[in-house]
């Protein structure tokens, strides 16, 4: 099963992603802030990461960066998640290291066809 982390600081956001995501077949762990992402990101080993960008503790931005510095969780695909859609935010989330990014109000068929698509890209 493949294991997405969510990194998530809105509990209404948290657990209408994680359903949705688990109705999808995927198995979900959940982060509430960013330091607790980027630990996540070492001992859950997920095969992608969803992160919120306005996280706690450290911002989901330096969460990513963090990750992608890390020699065990540099191949994690991320895809950023944000309500800010302000232009330049998307090149800002690939400049962190993103794979990808999606808006909030998060449209769920959209979003799990980025997730597919990364997903298939790395099985190549």
């Amino acid at each position: 099963m493949v294991k997405i982390l969510l990194v998530e600081d809105n509990e209404m956001n948290r657990d209408m992603l994680s359903r949705r995501l688990k109705r999808n077949g995927y198995e979900v762990v959940i982060a509430v802030d960013g330091q607790q992402g980027v630990d996540m990101a070492v001992s859950e080993t997920p095969d992608l990461i969803l992160m919120d960008m306005s996280l706690p503790v450290i911002d989901g931005w330096e969460a990513t960066r963090r990750v992608k510095e890390n020699d065990a969780t540099r191949g994690i695909p991320v895809i950023a998640l944000t309500a800010h859609a302000m232009a330049g935010d998307r090149e800002k989330a690939i400049e962190a290291g993103c794979e990808d990014y999606d808006t909030k109000p998060v449209e769920i068929t959209r979003l799990l066809g980025k997730i597919t698509a990364l997903l298939d890209s790395r099985a190549q």
